[in-house]
């Protein structure tokens, strides 16, 4: 397994699909003693390829490449397939996009991405959404990758020590973007990163990295403090300088702090947390289709918004502490983290 005690900071930067994640942002993370990591969750494995080629040439450091493991998805009966179009055409937004229901297959072939991954030997594997194919953590292990799994509740995260993982992400309801749970329609237990990451060092016999709102050095200090090997932070790098987020997206951020982040399942069709929007307003209570059908349908939009620097119809995901990020270099974010860490610890 990975060896994150011999990390010059016990940090690892979240993985964030959608273009935030690229191979600067990951290799001053890692450069600075830190994990880099990528969410590759709806790559193509030649664009997978190239992101880990290219950052293998920027740092010597450990990356993490991370998937999301699909459940089998059905279109629903066609009239609410209509009402879930209705309600993506109905949007008060400038400019022309369009709206239509995706063919099957609707979402890309873990195996056929993971093959890349096979080839470039990232030090770190990590999943979520579920437990992929055995033989996946097996194929890992055998190539020396270290295999991590998220989980937002013991049940959770009883099944990925089962399955042979090496440590267990402990998503915390604070965190931004996509909620991990195995299954959404389940009660969601709704445990703070801190109250979940010591349930887990408690009851697990596997290590545990804690995720959600983390921001600062204290805030790791907190979650080293409550049991954890290492923290995962994703809000505190959207703001670097490295990072692929939109312009808007950063802006938001930065500025828009009285709206706060909530949950939505109007962009992709699952749970996620994001800073509340015109979209997600005018998306409440309307139909959406299943994760990832419905995200797959919201694209045009999202990108029309992007070339237009519309935040109100982009997925601007963040956590609950949003407020607290800090605009600053990778490498000056991780060096501060650093020093509020040891301040914290004493």
């Amino acid at each position: 397994m990975f060896n994150f005690s011999k990390l010059g900071i016990p940090v690892i930067q979240a993985p964030m699909a959608g273009g935030i994640n690229n191979p600067r942002l990951a290799s001053e993370v890692s450069n600075a003693g830190g994990v880099g990591s990528f969410g590759f969750a709806y790559s193509t494995p030649q664009k997978i390829s190239e992101d880990l080629a290219a950052t293998k040439v920027l740092t010597k450091g450990p990356i993490n490449a991370n998937f999301f493991v699909f459940s089998p998805v059905d279109l629903p009966e066609q009239a609410i397939q209509e009402k879930a179009i209705e309600a993506l055409k109905n949007l008060p937004i400038k400019g022309e996009y369009s709206v239509s229901v995706p063919q099957a297959p609707f979402y890309p072939n873990i195996e056929g991405q993971l093959n890349s991954v096979w080839e470039h030997r990232p030090e770190i594997l990590t999943f979520h959404f579920g437990i992929p194919a055995l033989s996946l953590i097996e194929k890992a292990h055998s190539l020396g990758i270290t295999v991590g799994i998220t989980a937002t509740s013991l049940k959770e995260a009883r099944a990925v020590e089962k399955a042979g993982a090496d440590f267990i992400v402990a998503q915390g309801i604070e965190a931004g973007g996509h909620r991990g749970m195995f299954n959404p329609d389940e009660v969601d237990e709704k445990l703070s990163a801190m109250d979940l990451t010591r349930l887990l060092v408690k009851e697990c016999s596997i290590p545990v990295v804690t995720a959600g709102a983390l921001m600062d050095g204290v805030d790791i200090a907190d979650a080293l403090k409550s049991g954890a090997i290492a923290a995962q932070l994703g809000t505190a790098f959207l703001c670097c300088d490295e990072s692929g987020a939109s312009p808007a997206h950063k802006e938001f951020v930065l500025k828009h702090h009285s709206r706060g982040s909530v949950f939505t399942t109007g962009f992709s069709g699952r749970p996620a947390r994001g800073i509340d929007n015109e979209f997600i307003q005018l998306m409440d209570g309307k139909i959406v289709l299943p994760f990832p059908i419905q995200n797959t349908m919201t694209a045009s939009l999202r990108q029309l918004a992007g070339r237009a620097n519309n935040g109100e119809y982009q997925s601007l995901w963040a956590g609950q502490d949003y407020s607290r990020t800090r605009r600053l270099s990778a490498q000056n974010l991780m060096m501060a983290l650093k020093e509020e860490l040891l301040i914290a610890l004493g």
